[in-house]
């Protein structure tokens, strides 16, 4: 069966998927504004199921991978849920303390692309750890509609102190050295903004196609930045020349990269909204970044 690409679907069906996938529109109304552009005998719903995950697609480095040990941990949260869980990965012969980076994922938990971004750090030799918003309600439920709606049920407010927390919790492991980044997507890529702030200690901070902090909460940032847009994604990117603006003002450090014709999610190789070409180099980036501040800093 042919992987399909952004390129195969009308560009206005993939920006009313964003906001059906960010929960402000419902099934229905994607439908019926997609079946506008219903193209080449795929139906609304045809396009849909095309463009959902397939997490066959995807993976990297394999849950059984020799080179990395993986498991769910529990870790503490005093502040929000009282008790959560998250993925941990560490390379299999490690040889003595590492750095620890916090994968945080999209608005559906801790699905196989986001484990397998975490096993792909491991292998890169850092301590990973992937913290699930959704432990409190059981956790990924394997499917990512149900696990969109569950994320909606959640308290915001918990939900940041429960992702919050997992820095701390990495940071305290005796397999952590101490140095900790943090890499989002999506939601996470907000995520890691607002960890960017409530963290001076950080020692890097990389959000793909994150939202932005306020101009007031910027000048709390303390941690170097990679910022990762997507050129077609306008409903993030529309935020972006203020931060700018802030960051400058406030002498933050950071790299910022928008890739030109590539949608929202495109790191996401699950998903046709992959783009290979930019994953590869915002990945690799990411990688020289955490290098760069983690390994050498």
């Amino acid at each position: 069966m042919k992987r399909l690409k952004a390129s195969d679907f009308p560009q206005e069906v993939l920006n009313v998927f964003d906001y059906y996938v960010h929960g402000e529109i419902g099934r229905r109304e994607f439908l019926d504004r997609a079946a506008k552009y219903a193209v080449g005998g795929m139906s609304a719903v045809a396009m849909l199921e095309a463009l959902r995950p397939n997490y066959a697609l995807a993976q990297q480095v394999p849950k059984n991978d020799s080179r990395i040990h993986a498991e769910y941990l529990t870790y503490p949260s005093p502040k929000g849920s009282g008790t959560m869980r998250g993925y941990f990965v560490r390379p299999a012969n490690a040889n003595g303390k590492l750095p620890g980076i916090v994968v945080i994922h999209e608005n559906r938990g801790v699905n196989p692309y986001i484990e397998d971004v975490a096993r792909r750090l491991a292998i890169e030799n850092y301590v990973a750890f992937a913290p699930d918003a959704l432990a409190p309600l059981g956790g990924y439920p394997g499917d990512e509609e149900k696990a969109a709606k569950l994320f909606q049920t959640l308290d915001p407010t918990k939900r940041t102190e429960d992702l919050m927390a997992a820095v701390p919790f990495i940071e305290s492991r005796p397999e952590c050295n101490g140095r900790v980044g943090v890499v989002g997507f999506c939601f996470g890529g907000t995520t890691v903004n607002q960890m960017a702030v409530r963290f001076p200690d950080l020692a890097a901070a990389v959000p793909f196609y994150g939202g932005q902090p306020s101009a007031a909460d910027t000048a709390k940032i303390k941690a170097p930045l990679l910022i990762h847009y997507a050129g077609l994604d306008e409903r993030i990117d529309a935020g972006w020349p203020a931060w700018k603006e802030a960051l400058d003002r406030n002498h933050v450090r950071y790299q910022e990269y928008t890739y030109p014709n590539v949608n929202h999610g495109f790191h996401n190789d699950t998903t046709p909204r992959y783009d290979e070409q930019a994953a590869k180099l915002a990945w690799s980036r990411t990688l020289a970044f955490f290098d760069e501040h983690l390994k050498h800093g």
